[in-house]
């Protein structure tokens, strides 16, 4: 990665799938310059309510998506740091582990969901674009290209 704003990104990754998309995305855009990537789930917190899930279940999801992002990245010339982030609000907690990084930006690949998911759920992505304080790098999903 050779721009300035592209030596030390911040990474939020969702799932398993959106794992292996965003890293395929990020290969391609991988150059020779050395990168420190800092990959990032944040295990929402309900605020109150009962929790979808035990944290643990949520911890090892992580981890095994960490796993995968890992091994993908492996063998390139970027620095891989993983980070488990608990938070109520994810681009809020995204926004806030970038700063104290002090990332020099956000880097995701869109994820697919229908209005009305997003409308009843929230859209990180949306938040993320309207709070940011840094640039942020949506890249195409390999599958649209």
């Amino acid at each position: 990665m050779t721009d300035s704003f592209l030596e030390t990104v911040l990474v939020p990754i969702a799932n398993e799938r959106d794992a292996e998309q965003t890293c395929e995305a990020i290969l391609g855009k991988l150059g020779d310059d050395s990168a420190t990537v800092h990959v990032v789930h944040v295990i929402e917190k309900a605020g109150g309510a009962p929790d979808k899930a035990s944290v643990t279940q949520r911890e090892e999801r992580a981890e095994r998506i960490f796993e995968l992002v890992e091994s993908t990245l492996a063998g390139t010339n970027t620095d891989v740091d993983t980070e488990i982030l608990y938070g109520t609000d994810v681009a809020g907690t995204i926004l806030d582990r970038a700063r104290d990084l002090e990332a020099t930006s956000i880097v995701f690949t869109p994820r697919g969901a229908s209005r009305w998911v997003k409308l009843l759920t929230g859209d990180v992505a949306q938040k993320l674009l309207t709070n940011t304080d840094r640039p942020l790098v949506i890249l195409p999903r390999p599958d649209h290209e």
